[in-house]
């Protein structure tokens, strides 16, 4: 079964309830149609009832809830929560009322008060008007310092990794993580890996040297990331610095990293910052005609995601269905 496919199967087995703020975007309308025809999840639509029925012409979306901030039952308990999170910040309840008629904002707070289990957005907002709400309402995980994001990549025809699926990270979010941060992205990822694949992460702290085989600012700092996480996750399959042809190929993983646990098996690839992640992902995506899921995001203390603003309805209901099963977890 293909990766996306066993996600809608895996989100079906346990429906959540899944909020989606963009209601004047039409392939949002067609996506809450879809995912609900598909049966994926419950769905709320953040915006205006008659605007979104207009759009809505021709498609069924009658088991959507529709929520329209300002008209809410809640809005004045939402405001007054935001109050009390950002008032050290020196929002006033009248800024707090303010933003709560953002429609991110708002259904972030959905999530927040238990309303919904999950959001997506992004395919008219920046990953920046994303995650800002996200990390000032749901804040970050416990024992977690900051958001990452990772792409699912599932490469066709490929004898590496799991059955040819990894995880790439961090390729949206964070652009030249210090050490302890990159430990953070490799621990989280680890942990994105195991929920959405099923399968035990086996994690590749990537750099252009392996083993010591050169030495620079850039290999220190991928080298003492290994180390903290190591000591973060005592447990977790992780090695490094390898490059990238040693973290994924038997034979020169084993002449390259003689009796790494890792090299030659990886499946979880951390990248040294955001320059390489990205550019790597987009790549595969295009050299390898490799399905792309992402950027998913993690280290948020419940599950929010990101959209490419070139997505299509069909996209959104695959982020909806991974959030779902992020949901789950």
């Amino acid at each position: 079964m293909k990766f996306l496919e066993r996600i809608c199967e895996r989100a079906k087995a346990d429906i959540k309830t899944i909020v989606l703020p963009e209601s004047e975007d039409i392939r949002t309308i067609k996506a809450a149609a879809m995912v609900q025809e598909k049966g994926i999840a419950n769905i709320i639509l953040v915006g205006d009832e008659e605007k979104i029925a207009e759009m809505a012409a021709g498609l069924d979306i009658s088991k959507c809830k529709i929520v329209n901030p300002v008209k809410y039952e809640k809005f004045e308990e939402y405001a007054e929560a935001f109050y009390e999170l950002r008032k050290a910040k020196g929002v006033t309840i009248e800024k707090a009322r303010e933003v709560m008629q953002d429609y991110v904002y708002f259904a972030t707070m959905m999530v927040k008060l238990g309303e919904a289990d999950g959001m997506v957005s992004g395919a008219a907002h920046s990953t920046a008007d994303t995650v800002r709400p996200s990390l000032q309402i749901l804040k970050t995980k416990p024992g977690t310092k900051m958001a990452s994001a990772f792409f699912v990549m599932v490469v066709p025809d490929c004898e590496y990794g799991a059955d040819g699926t990894f995880v790439y990270a961090d390729s949206g979010v964070v652009e030249n993580p210090n050490a302890e941060a990159l430990a953070d992205i490799a621990v989280e990822s680890a942990n994105s890996f195991a929920q959405l694949v099923e399968k035990e992460p086996i994690v590749a702290m990537l750099s252009y040297s392996t083993y010591g085989s050169a030495h620079s600012e850039l290999t220190e700092k991928v080298i003492e990331a290994t180390k903290l996480a190591k000591e973060k996750a005592p447990d977790l399959l992780l090695d490094g610095e390898l490059q990238a042809d040693a973290a994924l190929v038997p034979a020169i993983g084993q002449s390259k990293a003689p009796g790494s646990p890792v090299a030659g098996h990886a499946n979880t690839l951390i990248f040294p910052d955001l320059n390489c992640g990205n550019i790597a992902y987009k790549l595969t995506q295009r050299l390898a005609k490799a399905e792309a899921y992402g950027p998913i995001l993690q280290g948020i203390a419940k599950p929010v995601n990101d959209l490419s603003r070139g997505c299509s309805a069909e996209d959104i209901v695959g982020v909806v269905a991974i959030t779902a099963v992020q949901a789950q977890g």
